[in-house]
């Protein structure tokens, strides 16, 4: 008699219901990931931005520093003035008018940026975050 080797119905079916439930949990983890990778382009434009705030606070005055207070990034004259051109802070999630100066410390000129996705992408995450003065990455 002949021996026959292979997987029953039964054990296929068990194992593509394995397959399902770690997708299943797999999927919305990924998703989180994703979205903080988009956010790291944010994270790692502010800090450019922070850094020109604090050499033009150096080069000039914390008070004058300051003068950015309350202004986004799409300003022309802010963008001068710090040393970028208008396709400096464009990226692929996210836009000059994406970045605000919140506040300028005193001493030091450190600057506190606020990003807020306006969508510029279709794949643009959603949200706000902040980098403090302290350096922390914080959602709004």
């Amino acid at each position: 008699m002949k021996s026959r080797k292979g997987f029953t119905l039964v054990e296929l079916m068990v194992v593509i219901l394995i397959v399902g439930i770690l997708a299943a949990v797999a999927i919305p983890l990924m998703q989180g990931r994703i979205d903080k990778a988009k956010w790291s382009e944010a994270n790692a434009t502010a800090g450019t931005i922070r850094t020109a705030i604090r050499a033009y606070a150096a080069e000039t005055s914390v008070a004058t520093a300051a003068g950015f207070v309350g202004n986004t990034l799409d300003d022309a004259a802010t963008q001068a003035a710090l040393g970028f051109s208008n396709t400096d802070l464009v990226g692929t999630y996210f836009t000059s008018a994406d970045y605000a100066i919140t506040a300028v410390s005193n001493p030091g000129g450190i600057a506190t940026i606020t990003v807020t996705s306006s969508g510029f992408s279709a794949d643009s995450p959603t949200g706000a975050y902040q980098l403090t003065a302290a350096g922390a990455w914080v959602k709004q």
